[in-house]
């Protein structure tokens, strides 16, 4: 691996560390850190804090501009390997000996542990310990908040509408709900990601669906097109008008703003 450079390294030679992001969620990692004026890029789709809009877009975060990066001069960046095909990422960065880390969480307690790496790696270990405490305490005060609080409501979560992508146990999703005081129905299966068929929805019947169509915008997303799919108008969801349109930025990214989003769950989900 490339030695990276800290803020220390860095302040010695005139400046502050100089750091590329090219996943949202590690973005929104660095604004969790208060260390976002550290930025000098962005990829297209990080859009949180509002200050990132204005910085140099380097590209899709499956197809970053490594050129651009290379001409920012950055003295690290912090890639990722959420989705398939960022490899290439890594390769490019690789290839024009460019200094990078990988954060790739699944789960809380994995993005607690990127805090901590983040925070270490721009010099500021103290800083990324504190916060990744920070983080962890306020899940658990939702863990204690809905503690044996009767029968979970069960959830649908939809990443995708044709063909059904759908978080499994293995997806923080499944923990946000668990902590919002429901259950995932598909918290069985152990993949962090599953491709399931309108019928497998159907026959769990949920309580509540929730759409995070990933990309797409709230405004953009027709709860309508469910009521259509074979059967599905006899799920309790759909007759009781449990179909929740929320924002896929505070559930489809592993980052500390999903704290945002348990906090309108928790909301969600509690209502008397």
């Amino acid at each position: 691996m490339i030695k990276i450079e800290t803020s220390e390294d860095s302040e010695k030679r005139g400046g502050l560390i100089r750091i590329v992001s090219i996943c949202p969620s590690n973005t929104e990692i660095v604004a969790y850190l208060e260390l976002d004026e550290l930025l000098i890029g962005v990829d297209n789709y990080s859009d949180y804090p509002e200050t990132v809009k204005e910085l140099p877009q380097l590209g899709p975060d499956l197809s970053i501009d490594i050129e651009k990066v290379e001409e920012l001069q950055p003295d690290l960046v912090l890639a990722s390997l959420s989705v398939p095909g960022m490899e290439a990422n890594i390769k490019g960065l690789e290839e024009r000996g460019i200094p990078y880390i990988i954060l790739n969480p699944g789960t809380l307690n994995e993005i607690a542990e990127d805090i901590i790496k983040t925070g270490e790696a721009l010099g500021y270990k103290e800083l990324g310990k504190l916060k990744a405490d920070l983080f962890l305490k306020e899940l658990e005060k939702y863990k204690e908040k809905n503690r044996g609080e009767g029968a979970a409501p069960s959830l649908y979560w939809e990443w995708w509408p044709k063909p059904i992508f759908t978080p499994g146990g293995g997806n923080w999703l499944t923990e946000i709900t668990a902590l919002a005081g429901g259950q995932n129905i598909f918290a069985d299966r152990r993949e962090a990601s599953l491709q399931m068929e309108w019928e497998d929805v159907r026959k769990a019947d949920p309580d509540h669906i929730c759409m995070v169509w990933v990309g797409v915008k709230e405004d953009k997303m027709r709860p309508e097109l469910l009521k259509k799919r074979p059967g599905w108008n006899e799920m309790k969801a759909i007759q009781k008008g449990k179909i929740h349109v929320l924002e896929e930025s505070l559930y489809c990214r592993p980052s500390p703003r999903l704290l945002q989003g348990l906090e309108k769950l928790d909301t969600l989900l509690n209502l008397k």
